[in-house]
């Protein structure tokens, strides 16, 4: 057997093993053409036919590396994601052929050494840059126009059989101007110098340039003041500044039978920009005040007793709870159904209702109802964990056979071009079948399955984890598009989805997810994915927090004191939740550990056993009582700043766009209009440099009036993270930070 996939398997990054690369040359480049191939084949060549003349070329066989730190990784999800692509009982051949000329016609194909087995012949379409293909429309307010934004001599279209499939063009940029936004971004703030590009992908930890949620949306600030949106959900490419200083160059993906690009561009100051884009995408929604309340959770909370017992032990050291998301609560097929629970199956695939089922005494979830009615006594909501997928696990279920059935047999999945069901490519859950959320109807089937958990057991929300696990350009969706569309669409819409539930539930909730994409933040909220418990993952985070919000993404989160590995150190953990205190969301969580000891759990008290270190839970609580003072602001200016399209979360370049001090501190942040965080994010420091910028502002620990323009330097012992108040709001809120004192 010789198997060749010209486009892979849809990786965002990395070709695959019997890929061409590049899909489509040009006159300049190199091609390397993959093969996989069973371990009886001796040996591979290649047919190449160039113009009618065929040349035969042999491949070298590759040797693929087993990742050896798989097997002792850290976490389930670690492992997972070090293994590499699995090609079973195959061997990899490859071979580089040299680049072809512009008219060019070729094809090529695989045989065996022996002549035996062979494959049929593949088109080798040789792509060329042109002048003329398609339709690049710059959309500007007219009574707003700041003419020669675009250099229109760089405008270029990739031409493949005669057909356009890419547009590459410039936008000048002055000297001085700063580029934020682009989604919610790891690396730095200002994204000018650097080229990324903007695609939905899951980045197991150590994300750079990488993320779940690219947003094709940015504000240039330091000069007028300006935005742009590349509207389209395909791919699209950014070098800013980095090849050329003063241009900004785009590369976008576009359909071949309709090659039109629109790019809109808005004039003013950030919120102006902002909420021009929202015009176009949505605006965000807001969230019910209970969500501003701390939230805990752990991947180990697998059993009512373990999830009662954490929530327990939190209120009695004091430590307020706001709302408990619980992970490994379901059958791990189903994903909506309780495990342990008893049932007859619906092999229609019908929804269930709560009268369906029986809780078992002796199972993990003995009273589901009664778990979560206690906790809303206590005061805590209920988010359960969803992954938009049905698995492949080979597991003993037959209401997960049933499901993947029904999906199947209904049309309801995703698509290969072939028109059989998709089976996810990614490392994580490997083959499962992903819902058509394109179709309204697959997202209310996907939807009733867990309606009871709503209306009958009172549920609150939903972490909407995944979404980045439709690969490839050539997908097929039910509303007539492809893969290049949609797939960065889908988390969107599995967000939607869930939020659909919600209200048509009357539930005042939540979902939480880590994907999306423009107008991702009609659904909220969401987080910065999986990280890791160092002090460079903290920077990463919170920049990823400023330019989240800088897109759109008003309601963000992330996992203070890390999610994967070993436990952060004490002082690490007490910045983090510093910060996490003075964000729209403060939450921890921890990955999965096979409930070996000693416990990666983040919560204080553990962090706090095992640093040796009591002090962990007494400064937590002090940040917790922090927050709970802080919801009234904080709910008060969630609402705000939909009203005035200023994140709550909020760059310093929103309030003093033409302070160029600002980018010496690119992580400090407003918290809504009146609170100036500098969280303290490097190791063993006892003093914080933090600008001031201008105004008059007190710090909020001693009442001492600042003046601003300036940079300070103040002490920061371990119960303390730098905030300053602006003089105006510091008498309603001095009381909130009083007893913090």
């Amino acid at each position: 057997m010789i198997r060749h996939q010209p486009q892979g398997r849809g990786h965002g990054y990395l070709p695959s093993l019997d890929q061409r690369v590049p899909v489509l040359p040009t006159p300049d480049d190199r091609v390397v053409l993959g093969a996989l191939a069973s371990l009886d084949i001796a040996g591979l060549a290649v047919d190449v036919e160039i113009d009618g003349r065929v040349s035969r070329l042999p491949l070298q066989r590759r040797v693929q590396h087993v990742n050896a730190g798989a097997g002792g990784a850290e976490g389930h999800l670690t492992a997972a994601a070090e293994a590499g692509e699995d090609v079973g009982d195959l061997a990899a051949w490859q071979v580089t052929l040299d680049p072809f000329a512009a008219s060019a016609s070729v094809r090529y194909r695989f045989r065996s050494g022996d002549d035996r087995e062979a494959t049929g012949w593949f088109d080798l379409p040789i792509a060329n840059w042109g002048a003329s293909g398609g339709v690049l429309r710059v959309q500007e307010d007219p009574h707003q126009r700041d003419a020669g934004r675009l250099d229109a001599s760089s405008v270029r279209w990739l031409v493949a059989r005669g057909e356009p499939v890419r547009v590459r063009f410039a936008l000048r940029l002055e000297p001085g101007e700063h580029v934020v936004g682009l989604g919610e971004r790891f690396h730095a703030v200002d994204q000018r110098g650097w080229a990324i590009d903007a695609t939905v992908f899951e980045q197991y930890c150590d994300q750079g340039v990488r993320t779940y949620l690219p947003v094709p949306f940015a504000h240039v600030v330091g000069g007028s003041g300006w935005g742009f949106q590349v509207r389209t959900t395909r791919r699209v490419w950014f070098d800013i500044g980095c090849t050329d200083p003063d241009l900004l160059w785009i590369e976008a993906l576009v359909d071949p039978q309709a090659p039109e690009l629109v790019v809109q561009l808005w004039h003013g100051d950030p919120a102006e920009v902002l909420a021009g884009f929202f015009d176009v995408v949505g605006r965000p929604a807001s969230l019910p005040e209970w969500a501003l309340r701390p939230w805990i959770s752990s991947n180990e909370w697998n059993t009512q007793a373990r999830v009662e017992a954490e929530v327990d032990r939190s209120l009695a050291e004091g430590i307020a709870v706001g709302a408990v998301v619980i992970e490994a609560w379901s059958d791990e097929g189903t994903i909506y159904l309780w495990r342990d629970a008893q049932y007859e199956p619906r092999l229609d695939g019908s929804p269930f209702q709560l009268s369906d089922f029986t809780f078992p005494p002796d199972g993990a979830w003995p009273d589901p109802v009664g778990m979560v009615r206690r906790l809303h006594e206590r005061g805590v909501r209920v988010i359960l964990w969803q992954i938009p997928l049905v698995p492949d696990h080979d597991l003993d279920l037959e209401q997960l056979w049933a499901d993947r059935a029904a999906l199947i047999d209904r049309g309801f999945a995703v698509r290969e071009e072939d028109g059989r069901p998709y089976r996810n490519r990614g490392w994580w859950f490997p083959r499962a079948l992903l819902p058509d959320f394109t179709s309204a109807e697959v997202r209310r089937w996907w939807t009733d399955k867990r309606r009871y958990l709503v209306q009958e057991m009172g549920v609150d929300g939903f972490k909407t984890d995944g979404g980045e696990h439709a690969w490839g350009d050539e997908l097929r969706y039910a509303d007539g598009t492809r893969g290049a569309e949609s797939n960065n669409r889908f988390p969107n819409l599995y967000a939607q989805a869930f939020h659909d539930l919600l209200a048509d539930s009357g539930t005042a909730g939540v979902t939480f997810s880590r994907a999306g994409h423009a107008g991702a933040g009609s659904f909220p909220a969401h987080w910065a994915g999986d990280e890791r418990s160092t002090w460079q993952a903290f920077r990463a985070s919170v920049t990823a927090g400023i330019t989240a919000g800088a897109s759109g993404i008003f309601f963000w989160s992330w996992d203070h004191g890390g999610f994967s590995g070993p436990l952060p150190s004490a002082e690490l953990y007490l910045r983090t939740a510093a910060m996490a205190c003075l964000s729209p969301i403060m939450q921890y969580h921890a990955e999965f550990n096979a409930h070996r000891l000693p416990s990666r759990d983040r919560t204080p008290w553990n962090v706090a056993e095992q640093a040796g270190d009591a002090s962990v839970l007494t400064v937590y609580r002090r940040f917790t009582d922090l927050r709970e003072r802080l919801v009234p602001y904080l709910a008060a200016q969630a609402e705000e700043s939909i009203r005035r399209t200023t994140p709550l979360l909020r760059c310093l370049m929103f309030d003093w766009p033409r302070d160029e001090r600002i980018w010496d501190h690119p992580l400090q942040y407003l918290l809504g209009d009146d609170l100036l965080v500098a969280p303290v994010t490097e190791e063993g420091v006892a003093e914080w440099e933090v600008y001031l910028p201008a105004g008059d502002w007190v710090d909020v620990w001693t009442g001492t009036p600042q003046s601003g323009g300036r940079t300070v330097r103040r002490d920061v012992p371990i119960d303390i993270i730098p905030v300053y108040c602006r003089a105006s709001a510091w008498p309603g809120l001095a009381g909130v930070f009083a007893s913090g004192a």
